[in-house]
């Protein structure tokens, strides 16, 4: 049996970050929430370990708040040690932080290899260096090479997270930010839709008609063209879209852009109409009763937002029958069509790898 993975999240102010990023409110409320101490460590990984099985857990404790290694030195030790005690006890089997690309260096990162950090996330947001000034990110793409080339010195799984539709942005600059990514073969990574959010120079922008965000329809097939070009090149993604809370669930924090609670859902679901599309094609469609089989686990997917991969199916190809069976027997992650007399079967990483790199 695989180990079901838990993570113990510790949200830490930005009071180390260097510059305030348009898109970012995290200065402006920081104020607001107290010091996380390293009492605060223990007591959240106390709490949580409770509620987590001891058989088949794998448990990591990860500091989020995106510029961990930017906070004092002192201090990162603090928490880091805190932390880690759980680790050599064996109650926590990892620890993962969040950072900029410029706040990574080699004291950093061996500080963070003695305090048992096995995974460092880079919030990258582009490669393109015009957005990253418009966004006043204050670091380049040349630090992001750099950083990654350090990490990977010292061993760490490292992780890149991008947005799509920030100031300056397009469809072709996100595309060109997720390959120059692909070629410092990161480990893991995430895609994130730009929220306008209140109390941000971009909320400000926004209201004088200088910002426009992507529709979600427009990122929602950007994010898919990115998460196949990172799928298709061994990279696993492993979110995408802004975690949702109770203010932005409400609407409390969000004024404008791309948010869907479940923007992961809506972005595989491209991607099995995606591989319908292509099986179709592929075979020349002659009939007009299809049958897809699909493993339970995907069956959302494989329908779609509101049955809509069904009923775009069933427009473009003129099908007056489209029966879907859910089926243990087939792996996860394939489509098994039915068609006629005929049966063909096909995996994601089969179609991933029809595409070009």
């Amino acid at each position: 049996m695989s180990n079901k993975h838990y993570i113990i999240p510790i949200f830490v102010p930005h009071k180390g970050c260097p510059h305030d990023c348009i898109f970012c409110n995290q200065k402006k409320i920081t104020g607001q929430i107290e010091e996380v101490t390293a009492k605060d460590v223990k007591a959240k990984i106390e709490d949580y370990l409770i509620t987590i099985p001891e058989n088949n857990s794998h448990i990591e404790v990860a500091f989020y708040g995106g510029s961990f290694t930017a906070i004092p030195f002192e201090y990162q030790e603090q928490l880091l040690k805190a932390a880690f005690m759980y680790v050599e006890n064996g109650y926590v089997a990892n620890i993962r932080v969040s950072t900029r690309p410029d706040c990574i260096d080699a004291r950093i990162s061996e500080n963070l290899k003695r305090y048992g950090v096995g995974v460092v996330e880079l919030g990258v947001q582009s490669m393109d260096e015009t957005v990253l000034k418009l966004c006043n990110r204050g670091h380049s793409p040349e630090d992001v090479v750099n950083a990654v080339g350090i990490l990977k010195e010292f061993g760490f799984s490292i992780g890149v997270q991008m947005m799509i539709g920030l100031l300056g942005d397009t469809e072709e600059k996100a595309v060109k930010t997720a390959k120059s990514l692909i070629e410092l073969k990161p480990d893991i990574a995430r895609i994130y839709p730009a929220l306008t959010i209140k109390n941000t120079y971009m909320e400000e922008m926004y209201i004088r008609g200088e910002y426009e965000p992507l529709t979600l329809d427009a990122a929602v097939e950007l994010s898919k063209q990115l998460l196949v070009l990172f799928e298709s090149n061994g990279i696993r993604v492993i979110r995408i879209g802004l975690q949702p809370t109770e203010n932005i669930n409400s609407g409390k924090d969000i004024v404008a852009g791309p948010f869907h609670p479940a923007m992961r859902h809506l972005v595989e679901s491209l991607v099995y109409r995606d591989m319908i599309i292509y099986l179709l094609e592929k075979e020349g469609k002659k009939e007009n009763i299809v049958t897809l089989k699909v493993n339970p686990k995907n069956i959302s997917e494989l329908i779609g937002h509101k049955r809509s991969n069904i009923n775009f199916i069933k427009s473009k190809f003129l099908i007056d029958k489209f029966e879907i069976l859910q089926d243990k027997s087939v792996e996860a992650d394939t489509l098994v069509l039915k068609i006629g007399t005929k049966t063909i079967i096909v995996s994601k990483n089969d179609y991933y790898s029809i595409l070009p790199k």
